[in-house]
């Protein structure tokens, strides 16, 4: 395995929410008491009744009366939004009373109620919009929480691995290389005295001595030590390395480039969706053979495995309930990356993973 060429990602900084003052102005008014929310609006009201009965009839401001009903239905909704239409119609009714060009009072009444009506639209078409809006941030919050509970489980459910893992490690495999020295201590002792049942003892020592290395290669594939020390590729080869020798697959890792993420949590996302399309070729596809592929070309990093077995079809993932799958595709899109799982030609199949450099920024080469 030969690196042409050392590529460094670094992780990008989080950017801060970034909240309109219109926004933060909006939410503060809205968990104010209701006579306070609609008091600018009032205010706004009657200084446009002045004005309006300043300028008189001919420079009407009646259109204009529409930004204190909007400023009420958007801070107090809609019960606000109608009392701020009454006091508008009734304001424009005082402002020009004495200035109308109307000859009867069934005129002015008939152009108030023109008025009321153009206030009342505006006061629905506003609840509209701000029932949508409300809505969608609804909705947003929404994602966001579901995103940020799929996060948490996915970090617990990594943790608990490690935690597994680094007790097998720690404890199992000690207890057992305890034993196995143990037992060599007795082989030798029964060699010593020539006793027949020595080499059983040697016997026992030597499967001891294999349990251990299961063990820890078995806690290496829960907690792959390797992704945060040296590099996503080491821990590949690794997982290639016990997976060939457990299961007799041939499995191979190609790769133009050595790939060293800042990010573990990014390099612990590639390692288990590998770990997981491997598990699925193998476990559902009945592969004997797996291509593992690791390349960055175009400011793309692509990450494909691709296997000669059955395919992953419909039923078998029914079967399986999904849940591997589900958890690669969130895997990549927490990453920023694009997942596809396809058909591979000559059958098998094909699990790509393509992540743009724009989401892990300062490339050097």
């Amino acid at each position: 395995m030969k690196a042409a060429t050392i590529t460094t990602f670094l992780p990008a900084p989080e950017m801060p929410a970034q909240t309109s003052a219109w926004t933060r102005l909006t939410m503060k008014m809205r968990q104010q008491p209701l006579w306070l929310a609609v008091t600018p609006s009032v205010f706004i009201t009657l200084i446009m009744g002045w004005i309006d009965r300043v300028t008189g009839w001919e420079l009407s401001l009646f259109i204009f009366y529409a930004f204190p009903i909007v400023l009420a239905v958007w801070w107090g909704g809609s019960r606000a939004g109608i009392g701020s239409a009454l006091l508008c119609g009734g304001v424009w009714w005082v402002a020009n009373t004495d200035t109308h060009p109307y000859e009867t009072l069934a005129g002015f009444v008939w152009a108030l109620i023109n008025r009321e009506f153009y206030f009342f639209v505006m006061v629905f078409a506003v609840v509209v919009v701000r029932k949508k809006q409300d809505d969608d941030a609804a909705r947003i919050r929404m994602l966001e929480e579901r995103r940020q509970l799929e996060q948490d489980i996915v970090r617990v459910s990594e943790h608990e691995q490690q935690r597994i893992g680094q007790d097998l490690h720690d404890g199992l495999c000690q207890q057992l290389a305890a034993i196995g020295c143990a037992t060599r201590v007795l082989a030798d002792e029964l060699q010593s005295r020539q006793v027949p049942e020595a080499c059983d003892a040697v016997m026992i020592e030597e499967s001891i001595q294999q349990a251990v290395m299961e063990a820890r290669n078995l806690a290496r594939g829960i907690f792959p030590v390797h992704v945060d020390r040296d590099g996503l590729s080491a821990a590949l080869s690794d997982l290639v390395r016990i997976t060939s020798k457990f299961t007799g697959v041939s499995i191979k890792v190609e790769e133009n480039t050595e790939i060293h993420l800042a990010s573990p949590e990014a390099a612990m996302h590639l390692y288990r969706i590998v770990q997981e399309a491997v598990a699925n070729a193998v476990r559902h596809g009945a592969a004997d053979q797996i291509l593992i592929r690791l390349d960055f070309h175009k400011d793309t990093l692509e990450l494909s495995i691709e296997d000669n077995g059955s395919g992953f079809t419909q039923e078998k993932k029914s079967t399986d309930g999904g849940m591997g799958l589900r958890t690669m595709y969130y895997r990549a899109q927490s990453l920023g990356a694009q997942l596809a799982v396809k058909p591979r030609p000559g059958g098998g199949t094909i699990v790509q993973c393509l992540l743009p450099a724009q989401f892990l920024p300062h490339t050097f080469p």
